[in-house]
C-alpha cells in the first residue's frame, strides 16, 4: 500500500474556480487544471507511458441477448427475434445485424459472465465506473473516483502537450451524468471533455488551436491567460499563486500544440479511413480515439449512446440510450438501426488498431452497465402509443468485448444458463474488468489513496485480473 504519496489536495477552493469555465475544459480552465494537479501530491508508481485505453461506454445497458449471448434455442419469449450467426471463432456466434463482429472475432475476447447487484442506472453506472459498491443505489456522483481519474492521478507526470485522459461525450452531458467523476482525488483529474458529434459542421474542441489558427487568435487567447493570472495573484496576497507562470505556460503550449492539433483533426485521415469506420458520430469519434492513443492519451472514453445523429433519421419507435424498455421503444425496430452503425464502428476500431501494431499497447474495453431481461417485456410505448417489445434493466448478466492490449483474443470467457439469466460458470464482477486494465496499464490496483477524512482508499477493494484473457 502506498499512503505516504497519497494524499490528494481535496476539495477545490473558491479562488480555484474564478476562472472555471472560461476556456471551456471540463468546467475548468487549462491553467487551473494543471495547476491544480502540480498541486495534489502524486500517487502511485510511475507505469509504462506507452500503453493505453479505449474505453467504449454504452450507457442505458445493451441487451447482450440480442448481441453477444444469443440463446436459439430458449422460448420465444426469451430469446428475441434476430438469428445468430457464425464467426471466425468456432462456437462463438453473434447477432446477425452484426457481420462485422461475427469476420474479426479472433480479434476480440467476449466475456459472457459478468454480474453485479444495482439496477438503477445510477447505481449501475457507479458500480460499473469505480469497481466500487457505491453508497446509494441511485444517481449517478460518484463517491469513489471513476477508473479514468485514476488513471489520470497515477499518470499525471506524463506532459505530452495533451490531456491523459480524454472523454468524448453528447453535447451538454457532464461528467456526472456517466459517472465520470473523480470524486476525493478532486477536480484536476476529471476527463477533458471533448462534446458533441464530429460530423457536425459546428463540431470544435475547446482549448485546441485549429491548424490555420491565425496569430492574432493565439494571441487572445494567451492575453485571456495573463489577465486570469493577474486576477488570481490579485486575490492571493500570502503569494500561493507566485509559480502560476509555469502552469500558464503549459496550458498555452497545448494551445499551440501540433501533436494535439493534429490528433484532433480527422481531416488529415484519408476518406476510405473515415468511411470505414462510418460517417456518423460513433464511428468518427472511435477513430478519433485511435489517433489520440496515437498521440499518447492513457485513457479514452467514448459515448456511444445516440445513434440517431449525423443524418440518421430518428424513428419514432426509437430510443436516444440503450435503454430498451417497451415503454421507451420497440428493441427490435431500434437495434435494426443501432446495431449496424455500433458494429460498423467498433470493428473498424479493432481492425485499425490491429492493422496499425498498436494491439500491444491500445487495450479496447467494450460494455455498458448491465445487461436487459432475458425475458421480452411488452407494454404500450409512450412515443407510439402501441403495444411493443423491450427488455429491462438486468445486473446479474451482461457481455462485454475486449481487444488488443496484448491479451489473447477468439475466445469466449464464462457463460449464462440456457436463458440468459445469470452466470452459470466463471462468475465475475466488473472489479475483474478493471484488474485486467490496470494490470495492463502497469499500475498497482492495490495501491490506496487517502479521501478527503484522511482514510487509505484502495484503488479496488477487491478483484482479480481475468486469467483467460492474460498471456502471461
Amino acid at each position: 500500500m502506498n499512503f505516504g504519496k497519497s494524499l490528494c489536495s481535496g476539495p477545490v477552493t473558491r479562488r480555484e474556480c474564478l476562472a472555471a469555465g472560461a476556456l471551456g475544459l471540463g468546467g475548468l480552465a487549462l491553467p487551473d487544471l494543471f495547476r491544480m494537479q502540480a498541486q495534489a501530491a502524486e500517487a502511485g508508481r510511475r507505469v509504462d507511458p506507452d500503453t493505453s485505453v479505449i474505453f467504449i461506454w454504452l450507457p442505458g445497458g445493451p441487451p447482450h441477448m440480442d448481441m453477444y449471448d444469443m440463446k436459439p434455442k430458449a422460448s420465444s419469449d426469451y430469446r428475441g427475434v434476430f438469428t445468430p450467426i457464425p464467426t471466425t471463432v468456432p462456437g462463438l456466434d453473434v447477432c446477425e445485424l452484426m457481420p462485422h463482429h461475427a469476420q474479426l472475432a479472433h480479434k476480440y475476447s467476449v466475456v459472457r459472465s459478468v454480474a453485479h447487484n444495482f439496477a438503477d442506472h445510477g447505481g449501475g453506472h457507479k458500480r460499473l465506473m469505480t469497481g466500487r459498491i457505491p453508497n446509494t443505489p441511485v444517481d449517478t456522483v460518484n463517491d469513489a473516483p471513476a477508473t479514468g481519474s485514476v488513471v489520470a492521478k497515477c499518470r499525471e507526470w506524463i506532459d505530452r502537450g495533451i490531456p491523459n485522459y480524454i472523454s468524448m461525450n453528447p453535447g451538454g452531458r457532464t461528467n456526472d451524468v456517466f459517472a465520470q467523476g473523480a470524486a476525493y482525488l478532486g477536480q484536476s483529474y476529471l476527463p477533458f471533455n471533448v462534446e458533441g458529434d464530429p460530423m457536425s459542421p459546428r463540431f470544435s474542441v475547446p482549448n485546441i488551436a485549429p491548424t490555420g489558427t491565425s496569430q492574432d487568435r493565439v494571441s487572445d487567447r494567451m492575453s485571456l491567460l495573463t489577465n486570469l493570472d493577474r486576477i488570481e495573484r490579485q486575490m492571493d496576497a500570502a503569494g500561493v499563486m507566485r509559480s502560476i507562470d509555469r502552469y500558464q505556460q503549459r496550458a498555452v503550449s497545448m494551445l499551440l500544440s501540433d501533436r494535439a492539433k493534429k490528433a484532433f483533426d480527422l481531416t488529415l485521415e484519408p476518406e476510405v479511413v473515415r468511411d470505414r469506420y462510418g460517417r456518423h458520430c460513433w464511428g468518427q469519434r472511435a477513430l478519433m480515439a485511435r489517433r489520440l492513443v496515437e498521440a499518447g492519451v492513457s485513457f479514452v472514453t467514448v459515448v456511444m449512446e445516440n445513434p440517431y445523429q449525423s443524418n440518421v433519421p430518428f424513428l419514432k419507435q426509437g430510443v436516444y440510450n440503450w435503454d430498451s424498455h417497451a415503454v421507451n421503444c420497440h428493441i427490435w425496430d431500434d437495434l435494426n438501426v443501432r446495431l449496424p452503425i455500433y458494429d460498423q464502428a467498433v470493428m473498424a476500431l479493432i481492425d485499425d488498431v490491429y492493422q496499425r501494431g498498436l494491439d500491444e499497447k491500445t487495450l479496447i474495453v467494450v460494455t455498458g452497465e448491465f445487461g436487459r431481461t432475458p425475458r421480452i417485456e411488452n407494454s404500450v410505448g409512450s412515443q407510439t402509443g402501441v403495444m411493443q417489445p423491450g427488455r429491462d434493466h438486468w445486473p446479474q448478466a451482461m457481455s462485454m468485448i475486449l481487444a488488443g492490449g496484448g491479451m489473447r483474443t477468439g475466445q469466449v470467457v464464462g457463460s449464462t444458463n440456457s436463458k440468459g439469466e445469470h452466470p452459470a460458470d466463471r462468475p465475475l464482477t466488473p472489479n475483474d474488468l478493471w484488474a485486467t486494465v490496470y494490470r495492463h496499464l502497469g499500475i498497482d490496483y492495490t495501491d490506496s489513496f487517502l479521501d478527503r477524512r484522511g482514510r487509505p482508499m484502495p484503488i479496488l477493494p477487491f478483484g482479480e485480473p481475468i486469467n483467460e484473457l492474460l498471456r502471461s
